[in-house]
């Protein structure tokens, strides 16, 4: 149940003065606490079977729970088995979830054999560098145990730091979870703490929707971007260049620069200018900036330039340490510095298709998700405070359409807030107030989702995450709107107002796709590699009906191409339903056909990936129709005065 905005469990005591809601197993709420519960009782099964195991965390994510051990081997496949196997017994036991209030003295005590769990007592307060996912065993407030406890004899069986909320009864996990797999995990994500086995699982209300989320996985493994782009012949690693780097290949390069391209326009069309900065600067841009202080683990290693020497090998001049950039914002904010501003020129609107690199862990790596060097579609806006709401109004509206022009259209919002505690963020209340006011007007005027999220805004300024849901149901973070009033503070940036005084303007950064790479991964995985017309490397395909056909479709491929169509025409030997079979596989969307009738009449015909038909169309008109369709960037292939015949 839910206490005055509090969750708690069942056996909690509530006041007649005090606000309770249900919290029903279906709802997030609910589902988190299962998951959160399951995760204990795998703990408890794997501490049945290995009592020398020793305790990480096992928190609830998205679908699914954790937990983490130290053990002396490895989990093998047999012991997921058996671990399952005892996991089921538990739950069948119907053991009680108890909770017990402790100090921190006592707790040592208790768990002076789970050195993991003293690590965390230590850290106790929810610091972030706890650990990912410790909140949900120690915060704020005071420290407690789960018991788990026999409902006959009332002997406790297992405990566990926790803060909880639980189910009543491990009864209540029922039959809807699985353990799905075993990965490591450094103890508090350093590689230089621990490597510990985490075991990963899911948890339902139901037997259904278990089996509902492993179709959903199953169809997601389909549509993993890193299996289409190798089979699509899309983009590469190779081992030669280093992990997280990679190479576009022509056809993934096609709809990347469909993509880019059609972004420009459109920035251009809403008042952007397009800048440029190069890869690598002196370690003073980031220093004052605050990023080398900031994000030091995330940036590459220094490059030691400019050093002099003399005949002696003595250094006559000084060397600089460069660094390949993490971030756009501080070049851009050189650009803006570069001469005298007035409040005639806000806002000032720049973007750029910047290259950066970040220093990822290389188990932190995965495809085109989470990479080394990437490409972020970078604006930085300066404006003054009284344009806030209306520039953020603007960047929300052009989001949304040029993200609905990709074919997504399930969106919501995140409004990010200060923390309540002064010293984690910077600068004036008043203006927190005005710019979180103006973000939050904005925000519920697009009649889109909003949650207000307290404590989650940089120490710099709230912000707005824009998060889209994709053809599998799943949440992706793409565009971000940040108000920052550190960065123009910490470089002296000015305008003259109308007034004659110096005023600072306020920086928003802004990344529509968040970066080219992820982006086009979300998309890949969205549209299962069936890209739209105008997105498609290949958008016809001619196949004639037989070889005696191939030069008649390679005049009107001709004026395809003219057009400014991308096609191609297959002259293998191949049969014609073999060549059809294998370019429909290749997620071509159109092939087009000519056979004896077509040529007499100077016609095509066209096969659309749904398997509809469209037979003897004039070149000319079919020249129109299929550009007609890229131009709208139709996500269907059929034009409504077209009549199809079904295949």
């Amino acid at each position: 149940m839910r206490v005055d905005g509090t969750l708690k469990d069942l056996a909690a005591e509530v006041t007649d003065t005090q606000t309770v809601e249900a919290v029903t197993i279906d709802s997030q709420d609910g589902l988190n606490i299962l998951r959160h519960s399951t995760a204990h009782v795998l703990a408890q099964a794997v501490q049945r079977l290995n009592p020398a195991a020793k305790l990480g965390i096992g928190p609830f994510i998205t679908d699914g729970f954790y937990y983490d051990f130290q053990v002396d081997e490895p989990f093998s496949t047999d012991d997921l088995k058996a671990i399952k196997k005892e996991m089921q017994k538990i739950v069948k036991e119907g053991q009680r979830f108890v909770r017990r209030a402790i100090t921190d003295e006592e707790g040592i005590a208790e768990l002076a054999h789970e050195p993991f769990k003293i690590e965390l007592i230590g850290l106790k307060g929810g610091k972030k560098e706890a650990a990912e996912g410790a909140s949900v065993e120690v915060g704020a407030g005071e420290l407690t145990i789960y018991d788990n406890v026999d409902p006959k004899s009332g002997e406790t069986k297992w405990g566990d730091l926790c803060r909880g909320p639980h189910v009543p009864t491990t009864r209540m996990v029922g039959n809807g979870w699985d353990l799905m797999r075993v990965a490591g995990a450094y103890w508090r994500g350093s590689e230089k703490n621990p490597q510990l086995q985490r075991i990963y699982g899911t948890a339902w209300a139901t037997k259904d929707e278990l089996v509902a989320y492993k179709d959903r996985l199953a169809e997601a493994a389909k549509r993993d971007h890193r299996k289409l782009g190798k089979e699509l012949d899309l983009f590469s690693f190779p081992d030669e260049i280093g992990s997280g780097l990679s190479v576009w290949h022509p056809r993934g390069g096609v709809i990347r620069g469909e993509m880019e391209q059609h972004a420009r326009r459109e920035h251009i069309k809403n008042g952007y200018t397009y800048v440029y900065t190069p890869h690598i600067t002196k370690s003073d841009l980031f220093a004052a900036s605050g990023h080398l202080a900031t994000y030091a683990d995330g940036i590459w290693p220094p490059i030691r330039m400019d050093e002099e020497r003399d005949e002696d090998g003595n250094i006559t001049k000084q060397g600089a340490d460069y660094y390949l950039k993490p971030m756009n914002c501080p070049m851009h904010i050189l650009i803006y510095k570069e001469r005298a501003r007035s409040y005639r020129d806000l806002p000032l609107r720049y973007a750029e298709n910047g290259t950066v690199y970040r220093n990822e862990l290389s188990g932190a790596l995965h495809g085109l998700t989470r990479v080394r060097g990437f490409t972020q579609d970078d604006a930085h806006l300066f404006v003054a405070r009284d344009q806030i709401q209306d520039e953020v109004k603007k960047v929300l509206e052009f989001e949304l359409q040029l993200l609905k022009d990709f074919g997504l259209t399930d969106f919501r919002l995140e409004l990010s807030k200060r923390d309540d505690e002064k010293s984690k963020w910077i600068g004036d209340e008043e203006i927190w107030e005005t710019a979180t006011q103006a973000l939050r007007e904005v925000a519920t005027a697009t009649g889109l989702e909003l949650i207000e999220e307290d404590g989650e805004a940089a120490f710099y300024g709230p912000k707005i995450d824009l998060k889209v849901t994709d053809a599998l149901g799943r949440s992706w973070q793409l565009s971000t709107v940040q108000l920052d009033f550190n960065l123009p503070e910490r470089f002296g940036l000015e305008y003259t107002a109308s007034d004659g005084s110096k005023q600072q303007p306020i920086m928003i950064h802004r990344a529509l796709f968040g970066s080219i790479e992820r982006f086009f991964a979300i998309l890949l995985e969205h549209y299962a590699g069936d890209f739209p017309l105008w997105l498609a490397p290949l958008q016809i395909m001619g196949v004639p009906v037989a070889d005696e056909y191939g030069d008649y479709l390679n005049e009107a491929a001709a004026k395809f191409r003219e057009a400014g169509v991308r096609v191609e025409v297959d002259h293998s030997d191949d049969r014609m339903p073999k060549k059809i079979r294998t370019h429909t596989t290749h997620k071509v969307p159109v092939i087009m056909i000519a056979g004896e009738q077509d040529r007499a009449a100077g016609t095509v015909s066209f096969r659309f990936r749904d398997g509809s038909q469209r037979n003897g169309v004039p070149v000319d008109e079919a020249v129109a129709l299929i550009t007609g369709l890229i131009e709208s960037k139709a996500l269907v292939l059929k034009d409504e005065d077209a009549v199809l015949e079904t295949a």
